[in-house]
C-alpha cells in the first residue's frame, strides 16, 4: 500500500505537461501570462493585435518552461472589445482556447483590492489550471459562433443602433422646438419639411432644425433598406441554404410578434444555439431565477440578467405584444388571471414571467413545430 500512496503523492504535485496560458487583452498593450501548471509562471507583454507576435511568446514560454514542441497548449481570456477573432486564431493554431464572461470571474469581496494587469493575468492563469483539471464550474465559458454566424448578426444590431439614433433626433427636435413654445406631437414624414418652414422661429433655429431633419431622414432611409434587405432574403432557394431563414419565417407566421422580433430571436439565438432543456434555455438570455437562501433567510432575487441583454429585452417587448394579438391564447389567460387585477408595479413583474414562458413556447415551437396552446397564425 506505501508504494501506491506515494506514486498518488507524487501524481498531484507533479505539473500537468500542458502549456497554459492567460491573456489580459487592453487596447495598446497585452498582457500574457504562461505556466505548465506548476509554480513557475512566465509574463510577457507585447503590442495589441499582434498574433504572430503572440505565437513567437508562445514558443518562448514553452521554452523557457522546458515543454516538448508537441504539448497541448490551453489558453483563455475575458470576453471584450476584442470579440472573437482572437479566438479562432488561437484555435487555427492548434490551441484550445476558452473565452471567459468576465463577470463570472470571481473577485475579492473586500472594498478595497489591489487590481493591476499583472494580477488579473496571474488570476486567469490560476483559474484556467482550475479549470482544466474538473472544476467546470469556476466560471461561465462564452459559445463561440462560427464567423458567418456572427456576420449574421451585424444588420439586425445596426438597426437597433439607428433606431436609437432616431429617437436621440427627435428628442432633439422636439426640444429645441419647446424653447419657444412650440409643441409637436408626430417629428418627421413626407409633410414634416412643409411644416417646419411655416413655423415663425429664429434663423439660427431653422437652419439647426433643418440640419437634424437631414440627419433623422438618413437614419429612416437605413432603417427601412435594412429592412427591406432582410424581407428579401426570405426566399425558399435562401432557406434551404441556410436553415435558419426558415425558422425566422416559422416564427412570422405567429400573430404578434411582427418581423423584426424572429428576425433577432433566430439570429441571436434560435439560429445557432441548442438547448437541452426550458431552465437553459432562459438562463441563456438571464431570465432564470436567483434564488438567495442562508440561513433562515429565503427569498427570491427575480431574474440573473446573466445573458444575451437584446433577448431579453426583446421578449419582453413581444410579451405585451403578444397580450393585444394572442388574447385568446393560454398564456394571455394565464397573466391575465394572475395579474390583470394588481397594480401597476406588479404587472410589470409579471410581464417578466409572461416573457420567460413565451420564450419557452417560441422554442417549442421552432424546434418541435408545437403551436402555443390557443395561438393564432397569421391569415394566409
Amino acid at each position: 500500500m506505501k508504494p501506491r500512496l506515494v506514486a498518488l503523492q507524487e501524481m498531484s504535485v507533479t505539473p500537468s505537461r500542458k502549456l497554459f496560458l492567460s491573456l489580459e487583452l487592453g487596447n495598446a498593450k497585452w498582457h500574457v501570462g504562461a505556466s505548465d501548471g506548476g509554480t513557475q509562471i512566465c509574463e510577457y507583454t507585447l503590442k495589441a493585435g499582434d498574433g504572430q507576435g503572440l505565437l513567437a511568446v508562445v514558443e518562448r514560454a514553452r521554452t523557457r518552461l522546458q515543454l516538448p514542441k508537441e504539448v497541448a497548449i490551453v489558453s483563455c481570456y475575458e470576453a471584450g472589445r476584442d470579440g472573437f477573432w482572437l479566438h479562432r486564431f488561437l484555435q487555427a493554431n492548434g490551441i484550445v482556447n476558452h473565452v471567459v464572461d468576465a463577470a463570472s470571474i470571481e473577485v475579492n469581496r473586500r472594498q478595497r483590492r489591489a487590481k493591476t494587469d499583472r494580477l488579473d493575468v496571474r488570476k486567469l492563469l490560476s483559474m484556467l489550471v482550475r479549470f482544466v483539471g474538473g472544476e467546470k464550474k469556476l466560471w461561465a465559458v462564452l459559445r463561440v459562433p462560427t464567423e458567418a454566424e456572427e456576420n449574421e448578426r451585424r444588420p439586425h444590431r445596426e438597426r437597433a443602433r439607428l433606431v436609437a439614433e432616431r429617437g436621440q433626433h427627435v428628442t432633439r427636435i422636439k426640444s429645441l422646438l419647446v424653447l419657444h413654445n412650440v409643441r409637436v406631437k408626430r417629428i418627421g414624414g413626407k409633410r414634416w419639411a412643409e411644416q417646419l418652414k411655416a413655423l415663425s422661429l429664429p434663423t439660427r433655429l431653422h437652419e439647426e432644425l433643418a440640419r437634424e431633419t437631414e440627419r433623422l431622414a438618413l437614419v429612416d432611409r437605413q432603417i427601412v433598406q435594412l429592412e427591406r434587405e432582410q424581407a428579401k432574403r426570405l426566399t425558399p432557394q435562401a432557406e434551404r441554404q441556410d436553415p435558419s431563414l426558415a425558422k425566422q419565417r416559422l416564427l412570422q407566421q405567429l400573430r404578434g410578434l411582427g418581423q423584426v422580433g424572429p428576425w433577432v430571436l433566430v439570429r441571436e439565438l434560435f439560429g445557432w444555439r441548442t438547448f437541452n432543456n426550458r431552465r437553459e434555455l432562459a438562463g441563456s438570455v438571464g431570465l432564470g431565477s436567483s434564488p438567495y437562501r442562508s440561513g433562515s433567510l429565503e427569498h427570491d432575487q427575480g431574474i440573473s440578467k446573466a445573458g444575451n441583454a437584446r433577448v431579453r429585452t426583446l421578449m419582453v417587448e413581444l410579451a405585451w405584444s403578444w397580450l393585444r394579438h394572442q388574447p385568446g391564447s393560454a398564456l394571455s389567460k394565464w397573466y391575465l388571471e394572475r395579474f390583470g387585477r394588481t397594480g401597476a408595479r406588479s404587472r410589470r413583474i409579471g410581464i417578466v414571467a409572461l416573457a420567460r414562458r413565451l420564450l419557452i413556447a417560441l422554442w417549442h415551437f421552432v424546434e418541435h413545430g408545437v403551436i402555443p396552446k390557443g395561438a393564432k397564425l397569421k391569415a394566409a
